[in-house]
């Protein structure tokens, strides 16, 4: 069994080494994150009542509280923050250990995590080219932020990512950063008989301020930040929740609207059309540890982003329509 010394450096109501095992501090942690026990023993795959008596357990070993129990959820109390504090590095530390002895083991692996994007396709293929000897795996996430805290805890190689106009990304400290695109507009998905639509052209918010719009509040600042422009324009509009597979099926049957990447290819019974003004927008990044081994990447990336961009007829007209400089910067 893995275990890991634990060494109370906080002062004299701590008078000898306590062992904890990987499996304590997990717990510890997933009840911080979660701040409910409900919520952390649903995460972990263990019941409330399991984990409430690990959690007695670990802080009778300790001599003290760590979380307070309130109506709202768990809380940590100052020896908790500091029990924290020491726990997740150490829990980062393992995992970055155990995946680096497993690559060893493997041989070259190139791991990528990335948000949606029509790009991907076209990156895997040349990053075969570059690397033929290497294990090539992909993680696809809406969150961008969990991603990039998994290249920190060496659990990813590199991750491309989407950061929300107006809603940063929390990057961790020590990631290193290279914008692709700093400032991409986000289309609108409309059903083809949308009288906007029928227009063609650019749609103003104002057009859309009657139709129900589809968000996944899950994508980081998505939901914030399409609240937001919409706020700025004047519109209220009701709100769905969900992921974009179903929106998509929502938005060909005229229930809703839907805010969408550029890159969008339209279909016979859906348009993709730029919003007039491009209220909405994203930066698209590639982030990774110092030291990257892989050499090109962001250069096929970024070919990859092109060819992408220049396929669908809308991004195609918007990008010609600026000129030179923007697609100069692809």
């Amino acid at each position: 069994m893995v275990r890991q010394w634990l060494v109370r450096p906080w002062g004299p109501t701590y008078p000898r080494l306590m062992e904890l095992e990987v499996r304590h501090l997990r717990a510890l942690c997933a009840i911080a994150e979660t701040g409910s026990l409900h919520k952390a023993a649903r995460q972990l795959g263990v019941s409330q009542p399991s984990l409430s008596t690990q959690l007695r357990r670990i802080e009778q070993a300790l001599d003290g509280e760590l979380f307070l129990r309130e109506r709202t959820g768990c809380r940590p109390t100052p020896l908790g923050r500091q029990v924290l504090g020491r726990a997740r590095p150490l829990l980062d530390g393992m995992a970055a250990l155990v995946e680096e002895a497993r690559a060893a083991a493997r041989g070259p692996r190139l791991r990528i995590g990335s948000t949606a994007s029509r790009a991907l396709p076209g990156w895997l293929r040349r990053l075969r080219e570059r690397f033929p000897g290497a294990e090539t795996t992909l993680l696809v996430d809406v969150s961008a932020n969990a991603l990039l805290r998994m290249v920190a805890a060496g659990l990813l190689d590199v991750a491309f990512v989407h950061e929300v106009e107006g809603c940063p990304l929390r990057m961790p400290a020590g990631l290193e950063q290279r914008v692709l695109v700093e400032r991409e507009p986000q289309f609108v998905a409309l059903a083809r008989d949308h009288p906007a639509a029928g227009r063609g052209g650019e749609v103003d918010l104002a057009e859309l301020a009657g139709d129900r719009w589809m968000v996944d509040p899950s994508v980081d600042g998505e939901w914030d930040g399409l609240r937001r422009v919409l706020a700025e324009a004047g519109c209220e509009p009701a709100f769905l929740h969900g992921d974009y597979h179903t929106a998509a099926s929502m938005v060909v049957t005229g229930e809703a609207v839907a805010p969408c990447q550029p890159t969008s290819v339209p279909r016979d019974d859906m348009a993709i059309l730029p919003l007039r003004g491009d209220p909405l927008a994203v930066r698209l990044l590639l982030a990774h540890r110092p030291a990257m081994p892989y050499a090109g990447l962001y250069e096929d990336l970024r070919a990859s982003y092109r060819e992408a961009a220049l396929h669908p007829p809308a991004y195609r007209a918007w990008l010609y329509g600026r000129g030179r400089t923007v697609l100069s910067a692809l």
